[in-house]
C-alpha cells in the first residue's frame, strides 16, 4: 500500500489525467453506443414466463406495448356519450392516430382513422388488427371490446393507443405530444377531464432537473465535509474522488448493458451506493492524513502512512461490500446478476480511486489540507502529541459504565423498528402507486372507480391446445371462470395462433396489488384448472400483472435463505481470518441481521402502511417490490461490515497491545467514533436525497439504507456493539488454540506502518502509544471550522487509571494468552 502510495504521488499529474481521461473516454463511448437496460423480471419455468412465451411465439399482434387516455364527465357535465364531448374526444384520438410513432388507437366510437401521414390503418398495423394492447402488461387493461370501454354510469371512457415501438425504446417527446393533443380536447370543456396512463405515460412525468438529487445529497456532505476539516481543499477531495470513481462507473454500466441484462435502475442504485462509500472511504484517508500531518510528518510521508493504514481498512471494507452485492449471483436470476456486477463494479472503481486518485490529489494541494487555524498553529507550537477531545471520549467511558441499561435501550429500539417486517408483503407498485398529481396516476384512479379496481390489472390465461376436444374443453373453460369467487369478469375465449392457443382475459375484483388478487391467482392455478385440464392434452397457464410478479416473488423468496446464509457466511470468514476471535464475527452477523430487519420494518411503514408516503411525494401505499429485499440485504451487509471493521480494527489494535477489554473497547470506540459519526451523517444525507429523484424503487432504497446506517452508526455500532463487548469481557477475543494454528494471518492495519504519536513515541507503535500514556481521543483534534473553539480534552481512562496506559492491577484482563 505505501508503495503504491507513494508512486501516485510522485506521478500525480499522470495519475490524475489517467483517471480524467478514463472518465471522458467511457463517458464517451457510452453517450455513442447509448444504453440498452432491461426490466424483464421474466423467470423461465413459471407460469407467466409461458404466458409471455406463447403471446410472442404464437400471438404476436398481441405483444406490443399500448398506453390508455382516459376521460371523465363530472356529474352534471352529462356523459362521455354527450354529443359535444364524442365529436372532441373523437377529433382528438384521430389527431393521435396520425402522430409519429403511433401505430393505431381504437376508442369507443367506433373505428379511428388517421387525420396526418404518420396513420396506421387499425387493422394493418405491426401490431396486427383491432384492439391489440397487451394483456396484463404496462398499460394493464383488459379489452372487452368497443361497447365494454365506457363505463355503467357512463362517465368514464376509454381508448387504446399501440406505438411502433416498446416503451422502453419510446422517446419522450413522441408520448408526450399524444398527452398534449388528448388534452387539448378538454380545453375549454367544463367538466371534462383527460388523462393518460401507461409505461409511455411514464416517461412525461420525470419529476425535476436530472441528478439533482446526487447534487444535494453531495452538498450536504460538503457541508458536513468542511464542518469537520475546516479546509476548503480537504472538502473536496473526497468528493472529487468519489465523483470521478462513480461516473465512471456510471458511464461504463450503460456499456455492460450491451452484453448482459441490466435493470434501468441499476445505474441510480450504483450511484446512491457509489456515492456514500465513496466519499465515506476517501474521508477516513484524509482523516488519517491530516493527523499525520499535524504530528509533523511530510506531505509525501503523511499521505503514504494514511494509505498504507486507513487504506487497507478500505479495501477491506470495499471487498465485503462487493462479495455481499455478488452473493445475488448465487440466486440465478438473470435480473439480480446485471444489478449486483453493476453495484459491486461501482464500489471497486470508488475504491480504486480513494488508493490513487485521492493519493495524488493529497499531494497536490500540499499542506492546505489542513485549515489555515491548523497551519498557523503547527507552525506556531509544532506537531502535536496524540491528544483526545471530549464529545466521543466521554460517550466511551459512558458507555463503559452503564453497559446493561444502554444495551437494553439499543436493543428495544431495534425491536421495536422491526416489528413492521414480520407483515411485509411484496408485491407490484405500479402507476396507482404514483403521485396523486401524475397524470398516470389519475388514469389509474379513474378506470378503478369507472370500471372495478382489478380492472388495471386482468389476468391472461393461455391454452395450449391439441385438437378439438382441448378447443371444447377451452371455449368452456370461461363459464367455469365466471362462478370463481374474486372474479369480476371473464371474456370469451379467443382461439388464435392458428388454432392451438387461446386466450381468456380474466378481470378480478380486487386491484392487483391485493393479497386477494394473489390468492385467486393461486386458486386457479393449484385447483380450477387442472380439473379443466383433467383427461386432455389441454394446458393452461396464468399470466398479467400479479401473477408474474407474484411468480418473481416466490422464487426470491425461496432462494433468500440460501442468499442470506452465503452473505452472513462469507462476511463472518472474513472477520475471522481479521480479528481472530469466534466472538467478534457472530456478534457482527446478530448485527447486522439487526440492522436490516430494523432498516426494512421503517420501509415497510413508510410505503406498505403508507406512513408519510404521500407527504413525502412518494404516492400511495403498497407492496414492497420482490428484488428489494435481495439488494438490500446486500448493500447493508457490506455497508454494516464498513462500520465493524473501521470500530473493531482499532479495539483489535489496543486489546493487542494491553490485553485488557475494558481499554481495547473504551478507546476503539472513542478514537473511531467521531469519524464513523462523520460518516454515517454523509451516507445519510446522500442517500435520503434519493427520495427526490422520482422513482419509487430509489426512493425505497434510498429510505432504506439511510435508516440502517442511522441506526447502524448511532445505535449499533457506537452503543450496542460496545455494550455487548463490555459485557462479554476477554470473550470477545477467543479463538480455540487449534483453529488459530489454522488461519492464515491477514491484517487490516499494516504491520510497522501505524503511525506514533510524533511525541517520543517510537514509529511503528499502536495510535498515541508514545509519550509514555498519552490521552487517547477521537481522530480529528482541532477539526472544528476555523471560527468554532476547540474542544476540551477528556482523558479515557477509569478513575485511579492513567490514561492511555496499560491495564493496571483490578482491571479486567483476558484469560486468553
Amino acid at each position: 500500500m505505501a508503495a503504491l502510495a507513494r508512486w501516485c504521488l510522485r506521478r500525480r499529474v499522470i495519475v490524475i489525467v489517467l483517471w480524467l481521461a478514463a472518465f471522458a473516454g467511457v463517458a464517451a463511448a457510452a453517450a455513442v453506443t447509448g444504453s440498452a437496460y432491461s426490466n424483464d423480471y421474466d423467470i423461465p419455468g413459471t407460469d407467466s414466463s409461458k404466458v409471455s412465451a406463447l403471446m410472442e411465439r404464437r400471438l404476436p399482434d398481441r405483444a406490443g406495448d399500448s398506453d390508455t387516455i382516459v376521460w371523465h364527465t363530472a356529474d352534471g357535465a352529462g356523459t362521455v356519450r354527450a354529443p359535444e364531448v364524442e365529436r372532441r374526444m373523437t377529433a382528438a384520438l384521430r389527431q393521435v392516430a396520425g402522430l409519429p410513432g403511433v401505430a393505431s388507437v381504437t376508442g369507443p366510437y367506433g373505428a379511428v382513422s388517421a387525420t396526418g401521414p404518420y396513420g396506421a390503418d387499425p387493422a394493418t398495423g405491426p401490431y396486427g388488427a383491432g384492439d391489440t394492447g397487451r394483456l396484463g402488461g404496462s398499460g394493464g387493461l383488459g379489452e372487452a371490446g368497443d361497447n365494454g370501454r365506457i363505463s355503467a354510469d357512463g362517465h368514464t371512457a376509454y381508448a387504446t393507443v399501440v406505438f411502433r415501438e416498446p416503451a422502453a425504446d419510446l422517446g419522450e417527446a413522441e408520448v408526450r405530444r399524444v398527452l398534449d393533443t388528448v388534452r387539448s380536447a378538454a380545453s375549454g370543456a367544463k367538466g371534462l377531464q383527460v388523462e393518460m396512463g401507461g409505461a409511455g405515460a411514464g416517461l412525461t412525468e420525470r419529476t425535476g432537473p436530472a441528478h439533482l438529487s446526487e447534487a444535494i445529497g453531495v452538498g450536504v456532505a460538503a457541508v458536513v465535509l468542511f464542518l469537520a476539516f475546516g479546509s476548503l481543499a480537504a472538502t473536496l477531495l473526497p468528493i472529487a474522488t468519489a465523483l470521478i470513481g462513480v461516473g465512471t462507473a456510471y458511464a461504463a454500466i450503460g456499456l455492460l448493458g450491451h452484453a448482459m441484462t441490466i435493470a434501468d435502475f441499476a445505474p441510480m442504485l450504483g450511484m446512491l451506493i457509489g456515492l456514500g462509500v465513496g466519499i465515506d472511504y476517501a474521508l477516513f484517508i484524509v482523516t488519517r492524513h491530516r493527523k499525520g500531518l499535524r504530528r509533523g510528518l511530510s506531505v509525501e510521508q503523511a499521505a503514504q502512512r494514511a494509505v498504507a493504514t486507513s487504506g487497507r481498512a478500505v479495501v477491506f471494507a470495499g471487498a465485503t461490500v462487493c462479495l455481499a452485492l455478488l452473493g445475488m449471483l448465487v440466486l440465478r436470476l438473470s435480473f439480480l446478476n446485471g444489478v449486483a456486477v453493476a453495484a459491486a463494479l461501482t464500489v471497486a472503481l470508488t475504491v480504486a480511486a480513494s488508493l490513487t486518485l485521492l493519493p495524488a490529489l493529497l499531494g497536490l494541494i500540499g499542506m492546505r489540507a489542513l485549515s489555515r487555524r491548523e497551519r498557523r498553529r503547527l507552525a506556531e507550537r509544532g506537531p502535536e502529541a496524540a491528544a483526545s477531545q471530549g464529545l466521543s471520549a466521554r460517550w466511551a467511558l459512558y458507555v463503559e459504565r452503564r453497559p446493561k441499561l444502554l444495551g437494553a435501550v439499543a436493543a428495544a429500539l431495534i425491536a421495536v423498528l422491526a416489528l413492521p417486517t414480520f407483515s411485509l408483503h411484496l408485491g407490484t407498485s405500479d402507476q396507482g402507486n404514483g403521485s396523486a398529481a401524475s397524470t398516470t396516476r389519475r388514469a389509474y384512479d379513474l378506470l378503478a372507480e369507472g370500471f372495478g379496481p382489478g380492472f388495471n390489472g386482468p389476468l391472461t390465461l393461455i391454452g395450449s391446445m391439441d385438437g378439438a376436444d382441448d378447443r371444447m374443453a377451452f371455449t368452456q373453460l370461461p363459464e367455469t371462470l365466471r362462478t370463481i369467487h374474486g372474479v369480476a369478469s371473464v371474456s370469451a375465449a379467443d382461439l388464435g395462433g392458428g388454432g392451438d392457443t387461446g386466450v381468456i382475459t380474466v378481470v378480478p375484483t380486487t386491484a392487483p396489488q391485493s393479497r386477494d388478487t394473489s390468492d385467486l391467482v393461486g386458486r386457479l392455478r393449484a385447483e380450477v384448472l387442472p380439473r379443466a385440464e383433467e383427461g386432455s392434452s389441454l394446458r393452461v397457464y396464468v399470466g398479467g400483472l400479479t401473477a408474474g410478479y407474484d411468480d418473481f416473488a416466490a422464487v426470491i423468496v425461496s432462494k433468500l435463505p440460501l442468499f442470506v446464509g452465503v452473505v452472513v457466511a462469507l462476511g463472518c470468514v472474513l472477520l475471522l481470518l481479521a480479528f481472530r476471535s469466534i466472538g467478534i464475527p457472530i456478534k457482527a452477523a446478530v448485527m447486522n441481521v439487526a440492522a436490516v430487519a430494523s432498516s426494512f420494518g421503517v420501509v415497510v411503514a413508510i410505503f406498505q402502511w403508507g406512513w408519510g408516503s404521500e407527504l413525502l411525494g412518494l404516492g400511495r401505499a403498497g407492496p414492497i417490490e420482490p428484488f428489494l429485499p435481495v439488494i438490500m440485504v446486500s448493500v447493508l451487509f457490506g455497508l454494516s461490515m464498513d462500520y465493524q471493521v473501521f470500530l473493531v480494527s482499532r479495539m483489535y489494535e489496543e486489546w493487542r497491545r494491553t490485553r485488557d477489554n475494558r481499554t481495547a473497547v473504551r478507546v476503539g470506540l472513542a478514537e473511531t467514533g467521531r469519524v464513523i459519526n462523520s460518516a454515517a451523517v454523509i451516507m445519510i444525507a446522500v442517500f435520503s436525497a434519493f427520495v427526490l429523484s422520482g422513482d419509487r424503487i430509489i426512493a425505497m432504497f434510498g429510505i432504506g439504507l439511510a435508516a440502517a446506517v442511522a441506526l447502524d452508526a448511532f445505535v449499533l455500532r457506537t452503543l450496542l456493539v460496545p455494550a455487548l463487548m463490555h459485557l462479554l469481557g476477554g470473550a470477545n477475543w477467543w479463538l480455540p488454540g487449534w483453529l488459530e494454528r489454522l488461519l492464515p494471518r491477514i491484517s487490516i492495519e499494516a504491520e510497522g506502518d501505524a503511525e506514533g504519536d510524533g511525541a517520543g513515541g517510537t514509529e511503528g507503535g499502536a495510535e498515541g502509544d508514545g509519550a509514555g500514556g498519552a490521552e487517547v481521543g477521537a481522530e480529528g483534534d482541532g477539526e472544528g471550522p476555523p471560527s468554532g473553539p476547540g474542544p476540551v480534552p477528556v482523558p479515557v481512562s477509569l478513575p485511579g487509571q492513567p490514561a492511555g496506559g496499560a491495564a493496571r492491577a483490578g482491571t479486567e484482563r483476558s484469560p486468553v494468552p
